[in-house]
């Protein structure tokens, strides 16, 4: 049954139009209070906390960021290697066993973790050398 407004309106256009202003109002709400958004490293400290965050007690000593703010790479003093990347609003992190690969080409870094679920990250940074050697020298570890 419509509902006299001085003129008709539509039991539809009604429900849409408080559903919408619903969505108007919680999509301001959430902007707000600062939910969702993007995950970013902006330098080598945002990088070391988020490592501490993802596996609890790891303590990083050295860092390479991303050029892009999505991965990182981190050493700890035991030598400890762990790789972490942007996951939704978080970041998801691996510390690297021997079966990691790297593999540098320029200034660009591809760290295969061994396993399928985590893939493979690519970090953008001026050092990518050096961490690809620290990376294969894993599983010379391993070995010895």
């Amino acid at each position: 049954m419509p509902i006299r407004l001085g003129m008709e309106i539509h039991p539809q256009i009604l429900i849409f139009a408080v559903s919408l202003a619903a969505i108007v109002a919680l999509s301001g709400l959430a902007l707000l209070l600062r939910l969702g958004g993007t995950a970013q490293l902006t330098s080598e400290p945002d990088a070391i906390k988020a490592a501490g965050e993802v596996h609890d007690g790891y303590q990083a000593v050295e860092a390479a960021v991303s050029a892009d703010g999505a991965a990182a790479i981190l050493n700890d003093a035991s030598g400890q290697i762990m790789l972490i990347k942007r996951h939704g609003d978080r970041f998801a992190g691996r510390l690297l066993q021997s079966n990691a690969r790297a593999q540098a080409n320029g200034d660009l870094l591809s760290v295969d973790t061994g396993e399928k679920r985590f893939g493979r990250v690519q970090i953008q940074h001026t050092d990518a050398a050096s961490w690809a050697e620290a990376v294969n020298r894993l599983k010379e570890r391993r070995n010895a």
